[in-house]
């Protein structure tokens, strides 16, 4: 590929293009030198070279050695505000101005710069995402895109009202997006083994035959049978009027498992592999015992500095619960949200919609998703754009990010486990039980319904602390 040339006078490293017309070029071998370490290759790096030379003619200074972080980030903020530059192509411009910044110019802020927070803001929210499918999907229905799946649907579509039912009934109790999401998968999936008949022509006996096939011939876990048998019998009991009398059958067994836990040190270790954004936000998993969506749900209004808590709202069952905040998480977490709105303050000056809000709580409060304390704590970087509506807003920042962070930190600290996100949550109920805190406090802190769920973690301490010596280690 042929290098980009420096224009007459003043080049786009601020260097006399006569004179330093051979270091302008050394330097552009430098950025095509750490792509080919990373594995890029022609003629694909030509895009990294017109993404790092975009952002230097965005510059209002010429010399980019001058800019801040601040320049930086206000530019991926525009980036990040197209609706038409596809996930691939946002992380091309991370990637492109990390290399060029931190690893060509060498900056010293750029080295300390949450690349990591606005490559995780590359993948946008898509219409199926729990936060927003209720908002950006008609009820029961798909967007089919492929010629096979506009054949599926049109096989499905003689049961649109069936589905509109099931999707009736189910939001009438409340029931979560995720709840929704698996009946109505495994609905269709039930129907489709059948030849796409009428379920109200169907039975106990066709339901019995679709859970053994599942168990005995699909080999599935239990709880994956027991999903498709909630979902069948909430069909056939709440929509068909019609309640299964199943009998016995061919129940997959269901192993218990037990979590895995990681010791104080490992989860300081894995801390230690994540930096900025990524860090915080494991921290307050491992500090507060959240949820992954707990966390990333989180809004300004459920903080509270004063107190030291977290109002964590609407989680698992409906419930709303108080957690502590880490006393080590308080400073970053104050600097986090000073960056956060100076990103809301920039998007209320582009005229941006206003945050996503759940339920009736856009049309009871018109501007609550205007005001500061309605936004998420940990906002995308880019903007999502709703299917439905064609509202333009900044919602959360996707899980997947974080999710591969802490796997990924995990390894790099030779933690011989198989750790996740829900890992931390598993490690803050057994590190409070082993200091000592009642089983009663940590299934509130946890939000369990039964203490019999949060008695699990009484594994690692040997049934209430008495600790047991192997024979081996006797004198």
């Amino acid at each position: 590929m042929s290098l980009p040339q420096a224009p007459q006078g003043i080049g786009p490293f601020g260097l006399i293009s006569e004179a330093s017309r051979s270091a302008e070029v050394s330097t552009w071998n430098r950025f095509l030198g750490v792509l080919r370490q990373r594995g890029v290759k022609a003629p694909f790096d030509r895009w990294f070279v017109i993404r790092a030379e975009q952002f230097l003619k965005a510059l209002t200074n010429e010399d980019p050695r001058a800019c801040s972080a601040d320049d930086a980030a206000r530019y991926l903020s525009r980036v990040g505000r197209r609706a038409n530059i596809e996930d691939w192509q946002y992380r091309q411009v991370v990637d492109a101005l990390e290399i060029l910044l931190a690893c060509v110019l060498e900056l010293p802020w750029a080295a300390e710069f949450d690349w990591s927070f606005w490559r995780d803001s590359a993948r946008r929210l898509e219409a199926s995402h729990a936060t927003i499918a209720r908002e950006s999907q008609e009820p029961g229905g798909r967007t089919e895109r492929s010629a096979a799946g506009r054949l599926i649907a049109s096989r499905r579509s003689v049961h649109d009202a069936l589905f509109a039912r099931v999707t009736s009934e189910i939001r009438r109790r409340a029931y979560s997006i995720r709840t929704e999401q698996t009946y109505m998968a495994w609905i269709r999936r039930f129907i489709a083994a059948f030849g796409n008949r009428d379920p109200d022509l169907l039975g106990a006996t066709e339901v019995k035959t679709f859970l053994e096939r599942l168990a005995v011939q699909g080999n599935v876990a239990a709880s994956t049978q027991s999903q498709a048998l909630s979902a069948l019998v909430f069909l056939y009991r709440e929509v068909l009027d019609r309640p299964l009398e199943l009998g016995s059958f061919t129940r997959a067994k269901r192993p218990r498992h037990l979590p895995v836990v990681l010791t104080r040190d490992e989860v300081t270790a894995v801390l230690g592999k994540l930096g900025g954004t990524q860090k915080l936000m494991a921290s307050l998993l491992y500090g507060a015992g959240l949820r992954l969506m707990e966390a990333v749900r989180l809004r300004v209004k459920d903080i509270d500095f004063g107190y030291r808590q977290i109002l964590v709202r609407d989680a698992k069952g409906a419930k709303d619960r108080v957690v502590p905040l880490p006393e080590a998480t308080v400073a970053p977490l104050r600097a986090h949200l000073a960056r956060v709105r100076a990103l809301f303050d920039d998007d209320r000056r582009q005229g941006l919609d206003g945050v996503y809000l759940p339920d009736a709580l856009a049309r009871k409060y018109p501007n609550a998703g205007t005001e500061w304390i309605w936004q998420y704590v940990f906002p995308s970087g880019r903007i999502s754009v709703d299917p439905r509506s064609r509202a333009a807003r900044r919602h959360h920042i996707h899980e997947n990010g974080l999710q591969k962070a802490v796997k990924a930190a995990s390894v790099a600290a030779g933690i011989g486990k198989r750790v996740n996100c829900h890992s931390l949550r598993h490690a803050f109920a057994t590190h409070l039980l082993e200091a000592g805190y009642d089983i009663r406090t940590v299934q509130e802190l946890l939000g369990h319904a039964d203490v019999s769920t949060t008695m699990i973690y009484t594994h690692v301490l040997n049934r209430g602390g008495r600790g047991v010596r192997s024979p081996l280690d006797f004198p």
